[in-house]
């Protein structure tokens, strides 16, 4: 059947792209050809005005360029390592049993007899710790750079809770392989909210009784797989909609003093080079997933003794350190406190700092920040003399 193509005669804007809200669509649109009636492109182009507002989004948004401009592409990368963190997980979930008898042989299964099973576990466990590294890099640029100013302040609110259930779900994924080093770690983990009042409590929800059993291993895999993605898709949906809102943040003064070099716009040049990123952090992904692979172990046995170089995550060092200096009656409580008064103080920090609010340094808030960095960086490093990385 002939058939027969006529073109599209509109009009383009003379404007600039995104001045107005035709112009861009209309750069997209002028000189296509109409589809044949009744195929699938027909339907989606007499539909294209839905996504009138999408593409005048595109053609709009700008990203500012200056001497920091490099520390807005680690926010994407964390949203990258999260997409491949479904993705393998996923993939895992079709061979995995969560249960105290077959969680460890279903693992090996994973590791030894799926074809390329090794591969997806070993880019599981390396993109959950680049994910996290991301993470902490993303908050302290954006800390520095005063980028929770008003009005950003839920911004920061909101990718600080992301933070803590990113950690959440280090916490509740290191016991699911089942074997001894992740099952003595998790006991001794989730023995410390004992010392504060109402611990017992929280402990026996976290492990279903009194200590770590197959319960507690069906208790981590639903908070991993269901609770946790699930407010995290919620929140990460508010965090993504009120960076669409208010747009990147410029570090104080930088306008004032000329530093802001331009802006160049978010669709292609900014996507691009946040894409490039994204092949380097995939590129170095299957680097560590191959070269410097995470160990099987044995399985998790109640009656072994534990091993003398039992430790968390690396992203639990500091924490973890602390709590070994502390070891005096009352120590334990004394941690628990420090650790919520500076949780408290750091997620309420764009409410505190007023002099950046009225676009004013505040080099009190920032020492605060050099010292909870060098805090978790030295307590961290201690922990890696003593024990090493694995």
């Amino acid at each position: 059947m002939e058939e027969t193509t006529e073109r599209i005669e509109k009009p383009v804007s003379s404007e600039a792209p995104g001045m107005d809200l035709k112009s861009t669509r209309g750069a997209f649109m002028s000189n296509l050809e109409l589809p044949r009636k009744g195929s699938v492109q027909q339907w989606l182009f007499d539909r294209s005005e839905v996504f009138e507002p999408i593409f005048n989004y595109i053609g709009k948004k700008v990203v500012p360029q200056h001497r920091h401009s490099i520390w807005y592409y680690f926010g994407g990368l964390t949203l990258f390592f999260f997409i491949i963190q479904i993705v393998t997980g996923l993939l895992l979930l079709l061979y995995y049993k969560p249960t105290e008898a077959e969680a460890f042989s279903s693992f090996v299964y994973i590791q030894k007899v799926v074809p390329y099973g090794w591969l997806i576990r070993q880019i599981h466990a390396w993109s959950a710790n680049l994910m996290v590294l991301m993470a902490f890099i993303h908050m302290f640029s954006t800390f520095f750079m005063k980028a929770y100013r008003k009005p950003r302040e839920l911004m920061w609110v909101s990718g600080f809770v992301l933070l803590l259930l990113t950690l959440g779900f280090g916490f509740t994924g290191y016991l699911l392989p089942w074997n001894n080093l992740a099952f003595y770690a998790t006991q001794i983990g989730t023995e410390v909210p004992k010392a504060a009042p109402g611990g017992a409590l929280i402990v026996e929800l976290l492990r279903g009784g009194a200590d770590v059993t197959g319960e507690t291993l069906t208790r981590m895999f639903s908070l991993h797989v269901v609770l946790l993605p699930g407010i995290t898709m919620l929140l990460l949906s508010a965090h993504l909609m009120l960076m669409q809102i208010f747009g990147t943040s410029i570090p104080i003064g930088y306008k004032e003093k000329g530093l802001v070099k331009g802006y160049e716009p978010f669709f292609p040049n900014f996507l691009m080079k946040d894409f490039i990123g994204w092949m380097i952090g995939f590129a170095l992904l299957i680097y560590l997933a191959i070269a410097v692979p995470w160990e099987i172990g044995i399985q998790a046995d109640p009656l072994s003794p534990p091993d003398a170089n039992i430790k968390p995550e690396w992203y639990f060092w500091a924490q973890f350190q602390l709590l070994k200096d502390l070891k005096f009656p009352g120590g334990e409580l004394l941690a628990i406190i420090l650790f919520t008064i500076g949780g408290v103080v750091w997620l309420l920090v764009p409410f505190i700092d007023r002099q950046a609010a009225r676009e004013e340094k505040s080099p009190v808030f920032t020492i605060f920040g050099l010292l909870v960095l060098a805090f978790l960086i030295i307590e961290s490093y201690r922990v890696y003399l003593d024990y090493g990385f694995h």
